[in-house]
């Protein structure tokens, strides 16, 4: 893992950094909000996750030596390093959950403190949160799609560098059930899973005794790599040996893999061999530039597929690559604030801000959420963020608060949850979302709305700054 100091940011955080201590400011007070601006994917929604990493960062964020030595040779003052060697984060952060279902516009975390500490921790959070936020969601599209079938993360040699680290991380969040990559195993207890690799078999003069010596080494979790050569003249022939001399020992085939070809052709054909064999109880496992459109596919063709294996389209966020998170000042010194733009889209809610979800009667989301000053209580109506003219009655539903207080000047204030526990929350949460909501083709689009008082607020200062 790497060893997160106060100098992974942006060097534009600490140049104005600079500028609000030469100035004597830097013990004003600052809010700042993170949201995204568009849903991945073109889908209906997003699984919110890194914040458990974020904590533990800022928990022990400072600068080091190394730091403080390279920031002088950059050219910052004596007078400033000195200042930066106490630095530590003693903020306040209100988040939602991690795991929680979340949708553009709403701010999904609020983080309060002096405007230098909530200045340079930006780029930390941004780099954390937006990256497993995107694969949190393109992992639990695939848990959307693969039902109850095993999902394995095969990405980390096609991630962008160490990004498969926190990759793996956000796909145990997202859903998936197991992973390739043993250092994310060891450090978040996610079960690790591996099979062979074609070399495996290759060096040995023929499929057979490469089997067969994997088998004897591998007795209890033995998955055997059928599409070296000829997967059903060879791979799968050679497989069901083993697999009945496994049986002799006493011990049992767990499965095949599939690597190539035509999946579900020949996953179809490799079952009815197996079965026919009497070896009905092998799984087949299935890889090769999977994502959740192919994995869709193969299960509408009644491919029968127990294990997927995903990679580069897991790992790297494909297609989207990025989402477009931002963190932006809404408070200072008490005051709201706003920026305001010619795209409406990118005009910010300003103030301390509280975020509601709405069910009916039954706990069921019924597809809208308020973002609200933090001290409002009683909302009835609800605005869309850019169009004024269009507006929805909440009154006689039932709304709980999504920003909850996770770390009060600078310290956790609630004890983390186990990996297990948020991809459980997580899928309990996505349980509530009605199914129009998760379809990959035209979704129906989730409202997420302002408050009167956050409208009149966020308008009024518009018209000031325009006046200005």
């Amino acid at each position: 893992m790497i060893n997160f100091t106060a100098s992974y940011t942006d060097h534009y955080e600490l140049t104005m950094a600079y500028s609000y201590f030469e100035k004597n400011r830097h013990n004003e007070r600052a809010v700042f909000d993170y949201s995204f601006r568009r849903l991945p994917f073109d889908g209906g929604y997003a699984i919110f996750a890194g914040l458990d990493n974020l904590l533990d960062i800022l928990e022990n964020l400072k600068f080091d030596s190394k730091d403080l030595s390279f920031l002088s040779q950059v050219g910052f003052s004596k007078r400033f390093i000195d200042f930066l060697k106490d630095f530590k984060f003693t903020g306040n952060i209100y988040s939602c959950l991690e795991g929680e279902v979340v949708f553009s516009t709403s701010p999904i975390l609020q983080v309060e403190g002096n405007i230098i500490e909530t200045q340079i921790i930006e780029t930390i959070l941004l780099n954390i949160l937006n990256f497993q936020t995107l694969i949190a969601t393109k992992a639990s599209r695939m848990r959307q799609v693969a039902g109850n079938r095993q999902l394995i993360d095969f990405g980390l040699r096609r991630a962008q560098g160490v990004g498969g680290y926190h990759a793996t991380r956000a796909a145990y969040v997202g859903g998936f059930n197991s992973t390739s990559n043993v250092r994310a195993g060891r450090d978040f207890g996610i079960p690790v899973s591996g099979t062979m690799a074609h070399s495996f078999i290759q060096s040995y003069d023929d499929e057979l005794s490469a089997f067969r010596d994997y088998a004897l080494t591998h007795p209890d979790n033995c998955i055997l790599l059928v599409d070296t050569y000829n997967t059903l003249k060879n791979g799968i022939p050679n497989a069901i040996k083993v697999g009945k001399e496994m049986e002799t020992k006493g011990h049992k085939l767990k499965g095949i893999r599939l690597d190539s070809g035509d999946l579900a052709y020949l996953a179809k054909e490799s079952r009815k061999m197996l079965d026919d064999a009497g070896l009905n109880y092998v799984k087949i496992a299935a890889s090769n530039q999977l994502d959740e459109i192919i994995i869709k596919s193969l299960l509408e063709q009644d491919a029968p597929i127990d294990v997927f294996g995903v990679g580069t389209s897991l790992v790297t966020g494909h297609p989207d690559a990025a989402l477009d998170g931002v963190y932006k000042l809404s408070s200072f010194k008490g005051e709201p604030r706003i920026k305001i733009s010619e795209n409406i889209v990118k005009t910010t809610l300003p103030g301390k801000k509280q975020v509601y979800r709405f069910s009916n009667s039954n706990g069921q989301w019924i597809g809208v959420d308020a973002v609200a000053l933090k001290d409002e209580a009683d909302i009835k109506v609800i605005y869309h963020p850019f169009d004024p003219h269009k507006k929805t009655t909440v009154k006689g539903c039932t709304k709980t608060a999504l920003l909850h207080k996770v770390m009060e000047d600078g310290k956790r204030t609630t004890k983390g949850l186990s990996l297990n526990e948020i991809s459980l929350y997580s899928n309990e949460r996505l349980k509530l979302l009605p199914a129009e909501y998760k379809r990959f083709e035209n979704p129906h689009v989730y409202r997420v709305g302002i408050s009167e008082e956050l409208r009149k607020q966020r308008d009024a200062l518009i018209v000031s700054h325009r006046n200005q």
